[in-house]
């Protein structure tokens, strides 16, 4: 097939599906949800899970299968993180669009219910106030307005929103569901992936199939059709496997002039320390020669230097920090010295 790189759309949106039965691997969640388009019958819903599961992408579907191209921009309502949605746009906006009432006019064969939807994307980023504000609108107007939330982190969403819907929870995609679908995008656009970069790919998007599909995109922008593990990885920006070795070699030597040489030359590199620490967890929590009180002594220290990253602590220093103390663990040194 020939390649189709000119088009200009992401692929991300290109290939998100159309239908809630091409969701990938949210067997629960497209069961109940195909029942519910059969019915026409739909509840308050709340998806949780990890970013670039199908949450959005089943929220929109069904609004497209229910009402069609014809009636949706008038009876759905979008909104996310990037729109204002504190406690005046609920007060105003989201509580006059849900506030109309709709007739039973069908288009086609979709079957057009009689009520609105309001999709409140990243809901988990509204404020408390702004959430309580909407507790009142979904119970007033709950015959002709449904809410669909979508959040993270259904930890921040209040109680009493949460215990008002159906809860859908989003598991992340395994590496075979991942694999199925890039290799049909890869079909469908021309490409030739190696199962090594095929894996690599699985493993560097962490089960976010949106990032893996980015990736695919910015490696055949820059290298072609023919993508190699080497590729993705530069794409991606995660830090090669030998730089990551090399810290915690140098950790394990007990040699600390030569630890800070690795920890300036990752800073040097430009790599993102929080990166380096995230891979450097996975490098050592899979290792059998490291026992696991030297492990949780290391992994304790790698929280409190995320902590401060966070809080705009320097990045050297940071990482200074962690590989010294895991060359205390590593080495069996002790937590302190003595003064």
């Amino acid at each position: 097939m020939a390649p189709l790189l000119q088009t200009s759309q992401p692929w991300v949106e290109k290939y998100r599906p159309k239908q809630v039965k091409d969701v990938a691997h949210q067997d629960e969640v497209v069961r109940v949800l195909t029942n519910t388009l059969e019915t026409a019958n739909c509840p308050h819903m709340l998806f949780y899970g990890p970013p670039g599961t199908g949450k959005t992408t089943t929220a929109l579907a069904i609004a497209h299968e229910l009402y069609g191209p014809e009636l949706y921009k008038s009876r759905v309502l979008e909104l996310n993180a990037s729109d204002d949605r504190g406690i005046n746009v609920v007060r105003t906006k989201i509580k006059n669009f849900a506030a109309v009432a709709v007739g039973t006019q069908r288009y086609g064969n979709y079957p057009c219910p009689p009520y609105k939807i309001i999709i409140l994307d990243e809901a988990d980023s509204m404020t408390e106030d702004a959430q309580n504000a909407l507790r009142r609108t979904m119970e007033t107007y709950s015959k002709v307005t449904r809410f669909f939330f979508i959040c993270n982190y259904i930890s921040r969403i209040i109680e009493p929103l949460a215990s008002r819907c159906a809860k859908f929870r989003f598991k992340p995609l395994t590496d075979e569901i991942m694999n199925n679908r890039i290799a049909y995008i890869c079909s469908a656009e021309g490409l030739d992936l190696d199962s090594e970069a095929l894996s690599t790919l699985s493993s560097i998007s962490q089960g976010d199939l949106r990032r893996a599909i980015t990736y695919l995109q910015g490696a055949a922008r820059l290298f072609g059709s023919s993508i190699s593990s080497r590729d993705l990885i530069n794409v991606s920006g995660v830090i090669p496997q030998e730089v990551v070795q090399a810290l915690y070699s140098s950790c394990k030597s007990g040699n600390f002039e030569l630890a800070e040489k690795e920890v300036n030359n990752v800073i040097a590199e430009g790599y993102p320390v929080s990166q380096m620490i995230s891979q450097l967890f996975d490098l050592i929590v899979g290792l059998d020669d490291v026992s696991d009180e030297q492990k949780a002594r290391i992994f304790k220290k790698m929280g409190e230097a995320d902590k401060c990253l966070i809080d705009g602590a320097d990045e050297y220093l940071q990482l200074l920090d962690v590989a010294s103390n895991a060359m205390r663990a590593l080495c069996n040194m002790p937590l302190e010295f003595p003064s």
